[in-house]
C-alpha cells in the first residue's frame, strides 16, 4: 500500500507543494515519510496484531464497567504517544501544523491495521477539531486541548432510540441550570435529560475522561421545545465534571451507560445506549447531566455539521482501507493457491500441472475490480483532504472553489467508498472460495466490519438525499458547475493522449449524462418526484467521480512502463470497460422520474 500512497501525496497530488506556504513551510518530503513511516510502523506492531483479538473479545459491561482487551488500551496509547491526535493543529497547541492530506494518508494506516481500534482516535479528534472552530476560548482551552493531548477522548451523540437518523425528532431536553446559568465560565449551563443510541466510544476505560457532544432541544418559554432541526443546540456534556483549569473534581456527571450494541463488526468500537440525567449520579446534588452550550441556543446541528463532514469523509476512508486489507490478502492467496489448469481447444490435460488461481482470468476480473475500488477510493479521499488544505492556506478564490468541491464530494467521498469498497470485500471472500467464509482468513471480517459503514454517519438513502436535494442545486449549480469545470479540465488534457482519447470522450458523456438527469429529475419541481430515485443518481455520480480520479490518476502515470503504472492503467481501463456503463441504468430511473417506489403500496408487498 506504502508505494500507491506515495504515488497519490507526491506524484498526483503534489503535496510536497504545501511547504511553499507560511503554515507548512519547515515541512518537506522528509517530514511527511518520516510521519508516514512512524504510523505504517505502529499500525503493524500495535493495531494490525490484535485486530482479530478486538474482534473476538468484543466490549463487555458488567452493569458497573465496560472491558475491553488490553491491546487496546496498549494500541491507543501507543497513538497518542505519536502525537497524531494534534498533527494538524498549531505548534501552540502541541501540533505539527502537518498537512490534512498527509495527516490522513497516515491515519490510512490505522484504519487498514484494525478500523474499530482506530475509531476512538477518529471520533476524538473531529470532537476536538469542532470546539476549535465553534467553542469559547475556554471551551478550547479545556475540553479541546486535552483531546489533542490524548489525555480525554470524545465522541458525538446524535441518534436516540426513537429518531435514528431524523434529528428533528430529537427529544433529549437541556433546562438552564440555575438562575446564573449564563455566568458559567466553561459556556453557559443547562442539565440535560434524555438517551442516545448508538454511540460509538460512549463509555470505556481508556483515557480518564470521555467529552460528549451531544444535540438536545431547549424548551421555550410555553415549556415546549421548538419543533424541528431549529430547535437542535449542542452542549459539552464530561463523562466527569472538570474545572477551569482541565482537572478533574472528583464529581461523576449524570451519564450512564445503559448497555451496549453488539454489532456485525466494528466490535471493537464500544456502541453504547447512554441516558443522560436519569438520576444515577447527581452532580451538584441533583439529577441531570450538566452540559455546556457551544455556539448560539438553536445552532446546534449547524456547529454539528463540522464533524460530520469530517466524519464523513473519515468513514469513507475507513471503508477504503477494509477494502484495500481484503484486497490484499485475496492477492497474496491468489498467487498461492494452485487450483484448476490452462482450457484448450482439446479441453483441460489433468496430466499438466494445476496453475495459480491468479492466472484465471476471471480471478483477474476480480482483483482488477478490487483494485479499482480502493485505489480509486484512496485518492478520492485524500483529494478531499487536499481540498480542505486549500481551503485553510490557498489564495480567496482557491479556498472558495475548494469549499464548492468539498460540498458536492463530500456525500460521494462517504457513500461511493461505503458501497463498493464493501464489494471489495466481497469479492475478496469470493476469491478465497470456501476458505474465505472461514475464521482462518481475515477477509469475513473485512467485509462485516466494512458493512457498518453504509449507515455510519448518514445512509446512502440520506446522502443521496443530502446531494440530490440540496448539494447539486444550491445556488444555481455552483458546486456542480465547479466539479464539472475540473473534470473537464482532465477531459481536455487526457483527450491528448492518443491512448486516452476514448476514456475522455467516455467521462465526457457520462458528465452531460448525469447533468442532463440532474435537470429532467427537477423538471416538475416536486421535490417527491425528484428525490424518489435519488439513491441511483448518487451511484451514477459516485462512479462519474470515481471515472475522473482514474483518468486523472492515468494522465499522472503517462510516459512511465513499470509495472506499478502499467497497473494504475489495467485499471483505469478495468473501470471504465466494466463499471461506467453501469451509470445508463442508473440515470435513466432518475431521468424519467420513476413513480414505482412512491406509488408502491404498504399492504403490496
Amino acid at each position: 500500500m506504502r508505494h500507491t500512497l506515495d504515488f497519490l501525496l507526491y506524484d498526483w497530488l503534489k503535496v510536497e507543494t504545501l511547504q511553499e506556504r507560511p503554515r507548512f513551510a519547515e515541512h518537506s518530503r522528509e517530514t511527511f515519510d518520516a510521519v508516514l513511516d512512524t504510523c505504517e510502523r505502529i499500525a503493524r506492531e500495535k493495531f494490525a496484531p490484535f485486530n482479530r483479538l478486538a474482534d473476538t473479545e468484543e466490549p463487555r459491561f458488567d452493569g458497573e464497567r465496560v472491558h475491553l482487551p488490553a491491546t487496546t488500551h496498549a494500541a491507543l496509547a501507543a497513538y497518542v504517544a505519536s502525537g497524531m491526535l494534534s498533527a494538524a493543529q498549531d505548534h501552540e497547541r502541541g501540533g505539527m501544523q502537518l498537512p490534512l492530506t498527509v495527516e490522513m494518508a497516515a491515519n490510512a494506516f490505522f484504519s487498514k491495521a484494525s478500523v474499530a481500534m482506530g475509531g476512538y482516535a477518529m471520533l476524538t479528534q473531529g470532537n476536538a477539531n469542532l470546539l476549535m472552530a465553534h467553542g469559547t476560548p475556554l471551551q478550547q482551552e479545556v475540553f479541546a486541548a486535552n483531546e489533542f493531548s490524548g489525555r480525554w477522548f470524545g465522541t458525538m451523540c446524535l441518534s436516540e432510540p426513537q429518531a435514528g437518523s431524523s434529528l428533528s425528532d430529537v427529544a433529549t431536553r437541556a433546562e438552564p441550570d440555575g438562575a446564573d446559568f449564563e455566568a458559567e465560565p466553561l459556556g453557559p449551563r443547562y442539565r440535560l435529560t434524555g438517551h442516545k443510541m448508538w454511540i460509538s466510544g460512549g463509555e470505556h476505560e481508556i483515557t480518564e475522561n470521555i467529552v460528549h457532544l451531544v444535540l438536545a432541544k431547549i424548551p421555550g418559554p410555553d415549556g415546549r421545545p421548538l419543533p424541528g432541526i431549529k430547535g437542535l443546540s449542542l452542549f459539552i456534556v464530561p463523562k466527569h465534571l472538570v474545572d477551569t483549569q482541565g482537572q478533574l473534581t472528583g464529581e461523576r456527571n449524570d451519564v450512564s451507560l445503559a448497555g451496549l450494541n453488539h454489532k456485525l463488526g466494528y466490535r471493537g468500537t464500544t456502541n453504547c445506549l447512554l441516558n443522560f440525567g436519569e438520576g444515577r449520579h447527581r452532580p451538584g446534588g441533583k439529577a441531570g447531566a450538566m452540559g455546556y452550550l457551544v455556539g448560539r441556543p438553536g445552532d446546534g446541528l449547524r456547529c454539528m455539521f463540522h464533524m460530520m463532514n469530517e466524519a464523513r469523509i473519515g468513514v469513507g476512508l475507513g471503508a477504503v482501507m477494509l477494502g484495500y486489507a481484503g484486497y490484499e490478502a485475496s492477492l497474496a492467496y491468489a498467487r498461492q493457491r494452485p487450483q484448476g489448469r490452462p482450457l484448450t481447444a482439446a479441453g483441460k490435460d489433468a496430466a499438466q500441472p494445476q496453475r495459480l488461481i491468479i492466472e484465471h482470468a476471471d480471478v483477474k476480473r476480480m482483483l482488477l475490480a478490487q483494485k479499482s475500488y480502493v485505489e480509486g477510493g484512496l485518492a478520492l479521499a485524500l483529494y478531499c483532504a487536499r481540498l480542505v488544505d486549500e481551503q485553510a492556506t490557498g489564495t480567496p478564490e482557491a479556498a472558495a472553489q475548494a469549499q464548492l468541491l468539498l460540498e458536492v464530494l463530500t456525500p460521494i467521498a462517504k457513500s461511493w467508498p461505503s458501497e463498493w469498497c464493501l464489494e471489495a470485500n466481497s469479492l475478496a471472500i469470493q476469491v478465497l472460495g470456501g476458505y474465505g467464509y472461514t475464521r482462518d482468513f481475515p477477509v469475513e471480517q473485512y467485509w462485516r466490519d466494512n458493512r457498518l459503514n453504509m449507515i455510519h454517519e448518514g445512509t446512502h438513502g440520506i446522502q443521496a438525499l443530502d446531494l440530490l436535494g440540496r448539494k447539486v442545486v444550491m445556488d444555481g449549480g455552483k458546486a456542480l458547475m465547479a466539479l464539472a469545470g475540473r473534470i473537464n479540465d482532465t477531459v481536455q488534457r487526457a483527450g491528448q493522449v492518443a491512448g486516452l482519447a476514448s476514456a475522455a470522450n467516455a467521462l465526457a458523456g457520462a458528465l452531460a449524462a448525469v447533468g442532463a438527469a440532474t435537470k429532467k429529475a427537477w423538471a416538475t419541481g416536486e421535490p417527491e418526484e425528484a428525490l424518489a430515485n435519488a439513491t441511483p443518481y448518487l451511484q451514477a455520480f459516485g462512479h462519474t467521480v470515481l471515472a475522473w480520479i482514474w483518468l486523472d490518476l492515468a494522465l499522472a502515470v503517462e510516459g512511465r512502463n513499470d509495472d506499478a503504472a502499467h497497473g494504475k492503467r489495467a485499471a483505469q481501463r478495468y473501470f471504465y470497460a466494466y463499471e461506467l456503463p453501469r451509470i445508463s441504468a442508473w440515470l435513466l430511473v432518475v431521468e424519467r422520474r420513476e413513480p414505482l417506489t412512491r406509488e408502491m403500496q404498504d399492504r403490496w408487498f
